[in-house]
């Protein structure tokens, strides 16, 4: 018996890796994120499975099924939005599985910030411009920030940023920005990337705030730096015609020469 924790994308129900469709479709037992992930992924499940939405249940609920499961031998999908990496609420569920000496294994999945990138037509690298992504939030009701980890710190680098978790303190990000990125940066904000009502609002930093007007929903992720809508920029040296490298010797002396020859 696994716990399975598989990370079920965005929001379309085909931005899912095949093993995270293959496992929710061999597991008796799947719990899952209600408010979040598309019903559509469920429709993967096995005929008679166990499906929990976990959405009104507190940690204890959600691991007490856990348990259940594993006393039965039954194997569990547990379905997270976007990818378990970052904001998951993963980590506590998998402390108390040690604890318990119940096996568990991760599939990662597509995170928001890839396809609100996707959706923007956006590189969120470009060379000359930023070689960084900052993945942050600013301080919730549920959870705050360590010292040292707030926007300004973070756009001070000039990285390309992807707040999340943070519409509803809109104004408070674009003040914390501005003088770092100055009014004409872009910036864009893609409200349930991926989703059949995904929205995308673009504008400079400076009006941001004033265009969004407090319109969409919480589950909405701010994209701030100059890589966006950016066509002024370098190419990069590893496609460049004189840039010797491995699969592509250059030169009388390549640094690395074909073999055999």
């Amino acid at each position: 018996m696994t716990v399975h924790f598989i990370g079920a994308g965005p929001g379309a129900p085909d931005l899912i890796t095949l093993r995270g469709r293959d496992l929710i479709a061999r597991c008796p037992v799947c719990l899952h994120a209600g408010s979040l992930v598309p019903e559509a992924l469920l429709d993967h499940c096995p005929p008679g499975a166990r499906i929990v939405n976990t959405a009104p249940l507190d940690l204890d609920a959600i691991i007490a099924e856990m348990v259940a499961a594993h006393a039965a031998g039954l194997d569990v999908a547990r379905l997270h939005s976007g990818d378990l990496s970052i904001w998951s609420a993963m980590g506590e569920q998998l402390r108390r599985l040690r604890a318990l000496g119940i096996p568990y294994d991760i599939t990662p999945g597509v995170p928001a910030f890839a396809a609100a990138a996707a959706t923007l037509g956006a590189e969120l690298t470009l060379p000359g411009l930023a070689q960084s992504v900052v993945l942050t939030r600013t301080a919730g009701r549920a959870t705050g920030m360590p010292p040292g980890e707030n926007l300004a710190a973070f756009a001070a680098t000039g990285a390309t940023l992807a707040i999340h978790l943070s519409i509803h303190v809109l104004d408070r990000v674009v003040a914390d920005l501005l003088p770092f990125y100055g009014a004409d940066c872009p910036a864009a904000v893609v409200f349930r990337a991926s989703w059949p009502e995904e929205r995308i609002v673009r504008a400079s930093l400076g009006t941001l705030a004033a265009v969004v007007d407090g319109a969409g929903e919480r589950t909405a992720l701010i994209l701030v730096g100059p890589v966006l809508g950016a066509e002024d920029f370098g190419e990069s040296r590893l496609y460049a015609a004189d840039y010797d490298r491995r699969f592509r010797p250059v030169g009388a002396a390549p640094r690395f020469p074909e073999e055999g020859a």
